[in-house]
């Protein structure tokens, strides 16, 4: 995994708050030891979780948004090893692997005019390294009987935790979206917008769900596409949900699990589809973050449950006081992650 910055025991420990009385996960989460094989070390290690993060925002670039995607790898490591470890949740469950090496890309991003057509198709190619760089390390951490938990950067993500997932699993996995947008846009070149079509149209993702789109702010375009594969691509809306009340949230939970859960699948987060929370695509409607924390356990709790990823958080954006609210939200939903499928 040579484009793998592996997280170290000093790493860990700059960042707990030591405190006489209470042990946090900092003080019981692995590390792989720097003289061992991270495959060989993830195969023969009993605990279930490995930690990944992807600080970039080039695929937000990309698709025409605001940088600051990076930011969320750091701010959710505070919080995530200063939850206590206790009878609900145990920090022992989960190995920090690292992040993802990202900073050549980030280099060749920053200079580049997301405007300008040309800059632009140079930002689908860097899009395009990143994602042979995160697919080869879930594909490993996968393979190794593990399930990543990823963390940070744009949604393009989601194209390389799919294929990661599924060239580890031997087969095309499930996915379902918390996200005000499907991000299943027109193959034009790799951003953050299109991450869920390329790996459907290369054959990576078979049943795909969005659960709570806006309508305002879906096409055409992409509605049309997604009527003439209703078999596998499906999704209800935000306004159908929470405006018309003509569904239910626990209901709707239920019919997107139905639809994904014959197969191994990913959980896919979306912090933009939160309102008030720093992002690319930040929104002032949407569902609370106790119905996210809700969704993430809920998918959680099957065991074709494969991967969690949260994207778009970006704590740069945010109020400068508060930043450290986006990585204390992301800690929430691990752990909630790690309750509802721990229990299985």
């Amino acid at each position: 995994m040579e484009n793998l910055i592996r997280f170290k025991q000093s790493d860990l420990s700059k960042i707990t708050s030591f405190r006489n009385g209470e042990v946090k996960f900092g003080e019981k989460m692995l590390i792989v030891p720097k003289d061992e094989d991270v495959f060989e070390f993830l195969k023969r290690t009993d605990a279930k979780y490995v930690i990944l993060g992807i600080p970039e925002d080039v695929g937000v670039r990309a698709n025409l948004g605001r940088p600051g995607a990076d930011s969320a790898w750091e701010s959710s490591l505070q919080s995530i090893a200063n939850i206590q470890h206790n009878k609900f949740c145990k920090g022992n469950q989960i190995i920090i692997l690292g992040r993802v090496d990202v900073s050549q890309e980030m280099t060749e991003a920053e200079n580049l005019d997301q405007n300008n057509p040309e800059d632009r198709k140079q930002l689908f190619k860097i899009v395009e390294n990143i994602d042979k760089e995160v697919s080869h390390i879930v594909y490993k951490i996968v393979k190794a009987g593990k399930i990543p938990i990823i963390i940070g950067g744009g949604h393009n993500n989601a194209y390389g935790s799919i294929k990661g997932t599924a060239l580890g699993l031997g087969k095309a996995v499930n996915a379902v979206n918390f996200d005000a947008h499907s991000d299943f846009r027109i193959l034009e070149g790799r951003h953050s917008g299109n991450g869920f079509s390329y790996a459907y149209d290369e054959g990576f993702l078979k049943n795909y769900f969005v659960f709570g789109l806006h309508e305002s702010y879906t096409s055409k375009n992409v509605l049309d596409l997604i009527k003439g594969i209703n078999e596998r691509v499906k999704y209800n809306t935000y306004d159908e949900i929470k405006i018309r009340q003509e569904k239910t949230f626990q209901l709707e939970m239920k019919n997107a699990l139905d639809h994904i859960k014959t197969d191994a699948y990913g959980i896919e987060i979306d912090l933009d589809a939160v309102p008030n929370i720093a992002s690319s695509a930040m929104t002032l409607s949407g569902f609370s973050v106790e119905e996210l924390r809700q969704f993430t356990y809920y998918f959680a709790k099957h065991k074709n449950a494969a991967y969690l990823h949260i994207c778009e958080g970006a704590p740069v954006l945010g109020e400068e006081k508060n930043q450290h609210l986006i990585g204390k939200l992301i800690g929430y939903l691990v752990t909630d992650f790690l309750k509802g499928n721990s229990s299985i």
